[in-house]
């Protein structure tokens, strides 16, 4: 095995799992005959996994089973393949919200390395990695790591997720942790209320792959009364980040507010504020990237150190 160390980020949501380069939803499967295709089948201890179907539930942690670690690698397979290689030491870099930092970072750390050597087929090829270390960030944080010199002086970052929206005060150019805040209110609630009343009006659902396409392009190819409450159900979700905003004692129009994560682009397609103190990172493997550009800063360092 290369004795290199291969660095790669993840960010491990509860909707979409995200690397540097790959974007998949956070669904597993064990599929109990020998597949007939293996595109996104994953082979672990002689099971087989479909990975990328229907979404997780929302679990109290991302430990309570192996779901998020075969995620894990398939992610890593993903990355691999990307960068030519089919074994490898692997320095995972990944993030857990900013209030549940503390609590959950060294279970996850744990639950990431309970095995270390790992020999794993990801559509059909053999990967075998080490795990040498995992170092948690705090997400939110990452995402906005590298652009930290050119914030204001307060500058507030606001990460909408698929279960979570962090918000983190920069005083300085560096995160306020004592005024930091998560709430369990992010993308995957907004989805579950246009589907309530979608049933409630029309007596129907719609796909969460198409409300996700519709938070990002505005419009999709169906019923225009489905449309109408989709579009109605993300406005009320906007205003409610608005309102959260406002109750922490934030003024939408002079505060600088940096909005990152899934929701960004949802923000700025469906937002009412469009001045200029308000911006939008819209890549959502801004997270993930973050974790990989930490994690090589460390390293960095403490190769001079050494």
């Amino acid at each position: 095995m290369d004795t290199r160390i291969e660095i790669i980020g993840i960010d491990h949501g509860w909707s979409m799992m995200k690397s540097v380069s790959e974007v998949f939803v956070t669904g597993i499967k064990e599929i109990t005959t020998i597949p007939a295709l293996y595109k996104d089948t994953l082979e672990y201890k002689g099971k087989y996994y479909r990975v990328g179907t229907n979404r997780q539930e929302v679990k109290n942690t991302k430990t309570e089973d192996d779901s998020f670690k075969l995620l894990t690698y398939a992610a890593v397979a993903k990355e691999l393949k990307r960068r030519g290689l089919k074994e490898s030491k692997v320095f995972l870099a990944v993030g857990l919200p900013l209030t549940r930092f503390g609590v959950e970072k060294k279970p996850f750390i744990n639950y990431l390395m309970e095995e270390k050597d790992v020999t794993f087929i990801f559509e059909q090829v053999s990967y075998h990695i080490v795990i040498d270390n995992v170092v948690v960030f705090p997400q939110c944080y990452a995402a906005v790591a590298d652009r930290l010199p050119s914030f204001a002086k307060k500058t507030l970052v606001v990460d909408i997720g698929s279960w979570t929206i962090d918000f983190m005060p920069v005083i300085d150019r560096a995160p306020d942790e004592s005024h930091c805040a998560t709430i369990p209110k992010g993308l995957i609630t907004c989805i579950r209320s246009i589907n309530e009343q979608c049933v409630r009006q029309l007596n129907g659902e719609v796909d969460e792959a198409e409300i996700q396409e519709f938070m990002r392009y505005g419009t999709i190819d169906i019923d225009e009364r489905y449309q109408k409450i989709i579009r109605d159900e993300i406005t009320s979700f906007v205003e409610r980040v608005y309102n959260s905003i406002r109750e922490y004692g934030y003024n939408l129009a002079t505060t600088p507010i940096v909005f990152v994560g899934g929701g960004a682009v949802v923000m700025k397609n469906f937002g009412s504020y469009n001045q200029k103190n308000i911006s939008y990172i819209l890549d959502v493997k801004a997270n993930a990237k973050g974790y990989e550009y930490l994690a090589t800063m460390a390293m960095r360092n403490m190769m001079k150190r050494a």
